[in-house]
């Protein structure tokens, strides 16, 4: 068995995979969310170690101990400092949704060159100016980086120093293309980025390939139980993998906290100025393999946000049922932009909308509305690519929601195509792991991934679609005013 363990931003999955590539036992815990100002978004790396040592306890109870290797996968740019030595926290992490560093950025007037080399447009999403945040408002903390003290780094180089007992400080090409500080041609950290935000480089992991042992777990951290990690990959990135799109012109859409919508491009990194991102899917023999990338801040959880805040509904799964209960959105439009608005727009500043509100609103309208705005920040994402496709396969807990998945066909004229096991960012991870050790090669991994449910398209939205993207133009206008 593989032991995959899927930090993500609202909880912690662990899954036990055979060599069937069949998911045989799963354990989850969720987190806290701290929300200590409007903007501002920060986990505890400790509460996420505690997460995931329940989790991956829940697979032990079901399964046992014997495991050969461990994948690791997690949310991509939240970064956190802690100590070199005793991989005790410093400070609360900044979470990738966090937008505090609107006002560092626009100093820095870099923009062009930063995305030429990362492949990333300047923007609160990447670690890099969070670091520097930090380095600017919280002087203890940085001090001790500074002096070698402590170590800066993305949630998968902190699993492992947690699991190596702070022997190993690395991290993988796919995490390190996300912090703005890594330059996506020459597979290294950049000097001059980070001489522009101001970082040590002694600070910093050594990058290393997604797939491949790069220690063992340490006994007395770690359940008594020696074991090789071997695969490593960002969230996105090890959904790709585990979506098995090997191969250029591959694509794949995670429906999770956000959305993230991933083309495989191949061995060259074509870095374009139409709103996307190019990004390192993953490093295997030293080879780099590259995506493009749309971000959308805001899927699955607006849906959080209709339960938590709003309170109309109780359980996310029961927006499907509600959506239902009318034919159509009843003219409201939604605009999520609860964390700002990602790609093709980048602009931090934006705040969410509802358009079209009447005395005859009914919660049925705006659960549709919010389902519908998932599939349109999508449809916005692949007209940017301007890519044709055959097929898409989709992942991520809301691609579960077969209402959701119908619309997305009938906006995209494309087939979704949705897998046996929708877990694809944990499989990903196995997958890599396995690699890792020998127990799969490639075209084994072909086979494992079986696609269970197609949804055709069948309507025709251009007209509901029309009504978004004025949506989005006003939201735009106000954010601006």
């Amino acid at each position: 068995m593989i032991l995959a363990i899927d930090a993500g931003t609202t909880g912690v999955t662990t899954l036990s995979v055979d060599s069937s590539g069949n998911i045989v036992a799963r354990g989850y815990q969720e987190f806290p969310q701290h929300y200590p100002q409007p903007g501002y978004v920060e986990h505890d790396l400790e509460e996420i170690w505690s997460a995931t040592l329940v989790s991956v306890k829940q697979v032990i109870d079901q399964v046992g101990t014997g495991f050969q290797a461990i994948g690791i996968t997690n949310q991509r740019e939240t970064v956190g400092i802690w100590d070199r030595k005793t991989t005790e926290p410093n400070c609360r992490a900044i979470v990738w949704q966090d937008r505090r560093t609107t006002e560092i950025l626009a100093e820095l007037n870099a923009g062009p060159n930063v995305q030429r080399i990362t492949g990333l447009p300047l923007d609160p999403y990447f670690s890099a100016s969070k670091l520097r945040w930090i380095a600017k408002n919280d002087l203890a903390t940085w001090s001790k980086v500074v002096s070698g003290e402590s170590v800066v780094g993305t949630i998968d180089t902190f699993l492992i120093s947690k699991l190596t007992a702070g022997a190993v400080h690395v991290t993988d090409a796919s995490n390190a293309s996300r912090t703005q500080l890594f330059d996506i041609h020459t597979g290294s950290w950049s000097e001059e980025l980070l001489e522009l935000f101001e970082i040590p480089f002694e600070a910093l992991a050594q990058v290393v390939d997604s797939s491949g042992v790069v220690g063992m777990s340490a006994p007395e951290a770690f359940f008594g139980l020696a074991i090789p990690i071997a695969g490593i990959a960002g969230d996105q990135q090890a959904a790709l993998f585990g979506q098995t799109q090997f191969d250029v012109g591959g694509a794949k859409c995670t429906f999770g906290t956000g959305a993230f919508i991933l083309q495989n491009i191949g061995n060259k990194a074509l870095v374009q100025d139409n709103g996307l991102i190019t990004t390192v899917a993953w490093q295997i023999d030293n080879q780099i393999t590259y995506a493009n990338e749309g971000s959308v801040f805001v899927s699955g959880a607006a849906v959080q946000w209709l339960r938590d805040e709003l309170k109309i509904i109780s359980k996310a799964s029961e927006i499907e049922d509600l959506a239902l209960t009318v034919s159509d959105n009843g003219g409201v439009v939604f605009v999520p932009a609860l964390t700002g608005l990602g790609a093709p727009y980048w602009i931090p500043d934006a705040r969410g909308t509802v358009f079209g509100l009447t005395r005859g609103t009914e919660r049925g309208h705006l659960a549709r509305a919010t389902l519908e705005a998932i599939a349109f920040q999508v449809k916005d994402v692949f007209d940017a690519m301007n890519t044709t496709l055959s097929t898409l396969r989709v992942d991520g807990g809301a691609s579960a929601n077969n209402l959701l998945m119908q619309i997305q066909a009938d906006l995209l004229q494309t087939p979704i195509q949705r897998p046996k096991q929708v877990e694809s960012t944990g499989i990903g991870a196995a997958h890599l792991a396995g690699l890792g050790i020998g127990l799969w090669d490639i075209n084994q991994l072909r086979a494992l991934n079986t696609v269970e449910t197609v949804f055709q398209p069948a309507h025709d939205l251009d007209a509901e679609y029309l009504r978004w993207k004025k949506a989005v133009s006003a939201t735009i206008a106000f954010a601006n005013h």
